[in-house]
């Protein structure tokens, strides 16, 4: 038993097995664990099942392959296997299944420590993120403390900090007064010293405002002086510039005196030279060369030349230090003003054309050339100036893609219009609207698209200035998103609601059409348009600006908002062409002189006619809609004044001459309990709303119509058999065709009203005449 019992334990007791022991199966435990890691982490399939790559993969009773059958595997031991081999086979697996859950646990046991470490690690992090938020409040607080005390010294310093930069103000114009005043002495001193550079210094700074001012009697004063000590001191230096070294003091060197007398003097000549050259060719009389020769000019020969004095300079007069420097800024300064009018002045003669390669490649050659004299000549400032009329002109470039893309649109509504005239002038089908929609949407997003990739061309990499903060920040956001596409979709729904304003009657000369189109046009860009091209500027220009951005649903809310102006006003402009006809074969009309009926009028067939070319016209730009449930008899019933029982009680009275009163109280008090109906009610996107925003414009006008006219007997006969002939048609374009029936009942009722007479046509009759008509 004990024998049996430790064979049933031990892996190696078993019959067939290696007679070495325990001590022999380890490594061969190990290896099948390894080899189970390497299969888990798919590194070699064979080694880890434990047994060569031979064996088919696909074969179902191979215990370690991916297509194991237990039943197959039994069935196969039953059938080749005596019973001791079963046997052994068992006690080999329970072997092997005890083998690997040891393995298991061993791997569980090794990564148990570092599981618990990680635990801690992150208990730790959230127990440091607590105090960091903690800390951050605190400090957020004390910030918020000190805002407010800056706040408070700031207000109450703020009258005193005005009157003291007032007065710094006024004390600086009067030592700008007392040097003018105190000028021809201190030249004068400056000669008597021998301190010559120091008089020209003095003489520069003063020049420009003296020359402004020079009409004023007491700065024409100091101006005449200073010009007579100029002189004076121009002829002495000119004399010991003559007389040779050897009579030069040790306050003057020689370098001195060249550089004051002839050195700025003949490079200023060449410098001007040059611009007047450039002056020559924007003159009126010689056609002007295109951007890129002009700036090749102006860099090869007036940038090439500063660069040339600036070198030059700085090699003879460096001796002169800060106050050199200085001077060579304000030389520079000076013929640089007028070389960027020149240049600001060319640029202005491209802003008309539509194609931007041929000025980005001039502006980028402009600013690579003024890099050299800029690293030259810092303080003259001659970068910064060259980056600002760079940036200037992208400004002016995005305006006028801006009024481009407003004239491209309202292009199109000028060819929508002329393909919507055409066809009453020359007698012909033209295009539908649904083709005329797309045409225009197509138009205007490849419009967008073009000047985006226009504007693109100031942020190309190979561009020198494509790198300045402004054109990797304000040009993509404020310029050319805010700016230019956002600006233009504001204004195309600006531009489509002023056809809503239009003055007059039937809105102006605007073609219903055409405010249908635009609706429709706005309500795409809502739903979907915008947003793509949002999405495709932000794509192309990579904003790396936090200025604020106008949201896209902002921009879908304001284009639905139109769409919605502009459809109301299509039912509105409708409803009243429609309404116009009714009015004026009511007004034109004696009622009570009329002959009996014997067909419907032809303004009613006019009016379905009508009614059902605007279902069509809108029908090709909008879906059905959603209608109430029909009755079966919507085309069968017949108007009468005593058609319901609500009539009845109302005008049955009326035949009873003691009570004429008591017809008018009972309609009113009918019409309390009556349902009401909202004629002017918002208007939705589907074409069943349309049609009965325009129905009941129509019908409402009819009824108003009526109540001011008064009725023959045959002309109430006429009103009864004019109402069923509307209601045939007018019921299928409304949403609820009850909405028909009370209108029309109301106009028979009160044409009942309004007639001495009211005797009613029977309504066989009635049937008979519409059928015919």
């Amino acid at each position: 038993m004990a024998a049996a019992a430790t064979a049933g334990s031990s892996p190696g007791s078993g019959p067939g097995d290696s007679p070495e022991g325990p001590e022999a199966e380890a490594p061969e435990r190990r290896r099948k664990a390894h080899g189970m890691l390497k299969l888990y982490y798919g590194l070699s399939e064979g080694e880890a099942a434990g047994r060569p790559a031979g064996p088919d993969p696909l074969d179902p009773t191979d215990l370690n392959g991916a297509h194991f059958d237990p039943e197959v595997y039994l069935d196969k031991l039953r059938r080749e296997c005596p019973l001791a081999q079963l046997m052994d086979s068992e006690t080999d697996m329970v072997r092997q299944i005890r083998a690997l859950d040891s393995d298991m646990q061993t791997l569980v046991y090794e990564n148990y420590n570092k599981f618990i470490s990680a635990t801690d690690t992150i208990r730790k992090m959230k127990n440091d993120f607590r105090k960091m938020e903690d800390e951050m409040d605190r400090l957020a607080t004390n910030m918020a403390v000190i805002t407010d005390f800056s706040a408070r010294i700031s207000a109450t310093l703020q009258d005193r900090h005005e009157r003291i930069t007032k007065l710094a103000g006024v004390h600086a114009l009067l030592r700008k007064l007392q040097f003018l005043f105190e000028l021809p002495s201190r030249l004068t001193k400056c000669v008597e010293l021998g301190a010559y550079g120091q008089a020209v210094r003095y003489q520069g700074r003063a020049q420009a405002v003296l020359q402004q001012y020079q009409h004023l009697p007491s700065f024409r004063a100091i101006q005449d002086d200073c010009q007579v000590i100029t002189a004076r001191l121009a002829q002495q230096l000119r004399q010991r510039f003559r007389c040779g070294p050897s009579s030069l003091t040790p306050a003057l060197p020689p370098a001195e005196c060249v550089e004051l007398l002839l050195f700025l003097a003949h490079a200023r000549g060449r410098l001007e030279e040059e611009l007047r050259s450039l002056e020559a060719e924007l003159g009126p009389s010689p056609p002007a060369p295109d951007v890129l020769e002009f700036t090749d000019h102006g860099g090869s020969g007036f940038v090439g030349g500063l660069c040339q004095v600036a070198a030059a300079y700085q090699e003879l007069f460096a001796a002169q230090g800060p106050a050199g420097a200085e001077k060579l800024a304000a030389f520079t300064r000076e013929l640089g003003s007028r070389y960027f009018a020149l240049v600001e002045r060319r640029l202005a003669q491209e802003q008309g054309g539509g194609d931007n390669s041929l000025l980005v490649r001039a502006l980028d050659r402009f600013h690579r050339r003024l890099r050299a004299p800029g690293a030259l000549l810092a303080a003259a400032g001659l970068t910064d100036a060259a980056t600002e009329i760079v940036e200037r002109v992208a400004r002016e470039r995005l305006g006028h893609h801006l009024q481009g893309l407003r004239a491209a649109f309202l292009g199109c509504l000028t060819d929508v219009r002329q393909a919507l005239a055409a066809p009453r002038v020359a007698g012909k089908e033209g295009p539908g609207l649904a083709e005329l929609l797309a045409n225009v949407a197509s138009s205007i997003l490849s419009h967008i698209k073009a000047s985006l990739a226009a504007v693109h061309l100031f942020t190309a990499k190979e561009v020198s200035f494509s790198n300045k903060p402004y054109f990797r920040g304000e040009f993509c956001s404020q310029g050319v998103r805010e700016g230019l596409i956002v600006g233009f979709i504001r204004s195309m729904c600006q531009t489509a609601q002023s056809f809503c304003d239009s003055p007059g009657e039937k809105g102006g000369a605007t073609p219903p059409a055409l405010l249908l189109l635009l609706s429709r046009l706005c309500l795409d860009y809502e739903t979907a348009t915008i947003s793509y091209i949002l999405t495709l500027t932000d794509e192309q220009f990579l904003v790396q600006d936090q200025s604020p951005v106008t949201p896209v649903s902002t921009l879908c809310a304001e284009a639905r908002e139109t769409a919605r102006r502009l459809l109301t006003h299509y039912v509105k402009v409708q409803g009243l062409v429609i309404s116009q006809m009714l009015r004026k074969s009511v007004e034109t009309r004696d009622w009570l002189s009329t002959l009996e009926p014997r067909n419907v009028r032809a303004v009613m067939k006019r009016v379905v006619e009508d009614t059902t070319a605007i279902d069509v016209q809108v029908g090709l730009l909008y879906e059905e809609g959603v209608r109430k449930a029909q009755s079966s008899d919507s085309s069968k019933r017949t108007f009468s004044v005593y058609s319901s029982s609500r009539q009845q009680g109302r005008y049955a009275p009326s035949y009873t001459p003691s009570a004429p009163m008591d017809t008018n109280l009972l309609s009113n008090i009918q019409k309390l309990f009556s349902e009401r109906i909202d004629v002017f009610s918002p208007v939705e996107f589907n074409k069943v709303s349309v049609l009965t925003g325009i129905i009941k414009i129509s019908l409402k006008t009819l009824l108003e119509c009526v109540r001011l006219r008064t009725f023959g007997r045959f002309g109430l006969q006429q009103v009864q058999v004019d109402c069923h002939f509307l209601q045939l048609y007018l019921w299928r374009f409304v949403a609820d065709e009850e909405l028909v029936h009370l209108l029309l009942d109301e106009v028979v009722a009160s044409a009942a009203l309004r007639c001495p007479d009211p005797v009613p046509m029977e309504p066989s009759v009635v049937e008979v005449i519409c059928e015919r008509g």
